[in-house]
């Protein structure tokens, strides 16, 4: 029988991410002069991370972290053909955190990256040079893995498409097939969750925006 499973906030959340990081990926292609909206989706990603942590605390059933963390248990009947139940299955839900971690990974060393021809993150004043630079090829160097983890899940996509189960489509209207006996309503996640994770994703990219740092004192001339 057909079930609500994804939750709006969480749908919403997970089309709002994935804009994100594309924007991120495509303004950083192409070139110095799309740095700034490279810098602001990196900042929105900030923010809709910091929702998804609180989301996967305070959210409703099946978006809550907890629901779906790919314990051996689980990972076992998977494997044995005995998973039945609804939201990630736990190998999905290894990607998820995989993804998640990545993305957090990219979107904090960006934070306080620098170097001395392009590019200085927000935050990058609150590091040395030689750090900054540091971060700054961490965070370079890992966006290949980002275009492989995508590849993957959209590969998944496909897969479970041809099985007959139609994942990008839950995404969208939040309903899944799920058997009578595994289905139930979805519990928490009410307003107050909402505005609690909608505060902390705006104060999260208040900081990582660097604007509370106070600006340098300008050099004395003559001196």
């Amino acid at each position: 029988m057909k079930t609500l499973v994804w939750d709006l906030p969480l749908r919403l959340f997970h089309w709002l991410l994935a804009l994100s990081v594309s924007g991120a990926l495509v303004t950083v292609s192409l070139g110095d002069g799309w740095m700034l909206w490279h810098e602001r989706f990196g900042l929105a990603v900030i923010g809709l991370l910091a929702f998804r942590l609180v989301w996967g605390v305070a959210g409703s059933t099946h978006a809550r972290f907890a629901s779906f963390f790919p314990t051996p248990a689980r990972v076992r009947a998977y494997l044995n053909g005995q998973w039945q139940r609804p939201g990630h299955n736990p190998l999905g839900a290894a990607s998820v955190f995989a993804l998640l971690g990545l993305m957090a990974f990219q979107a904090i060393t960006g934070l306080f990256s620098g170097d001395d021809v392009a590019f200085f993150g927000p935050l990058s004043q609150l590091v040395s040079f030689d750090t900054g630079s540091l971060l700054s090829g961490w965070h370079r160097s890992t966006e290949e893995l980002i275009y492989a983890l995508l590849a993957l899940h959209v590969l998944a996509i496909i897969v479970y498409r041809a099985r007959g189960k139609k994942l990008l489509e839950s995404m969208i209207h939040g309903q899944a097939e799920v058997p009578a006996s595994q289905a139930e309503p979805l519990r928490g996640g009410g307003w107050r969750a909402l505005v609690m994770a909608l505060l902390i994703a705006g104060a999260a990219i208040w900081l990582a925006s660097g604007s509370w740092i106070p600006a340098p004192t300008p050099a004395v001339p003559g001196w």
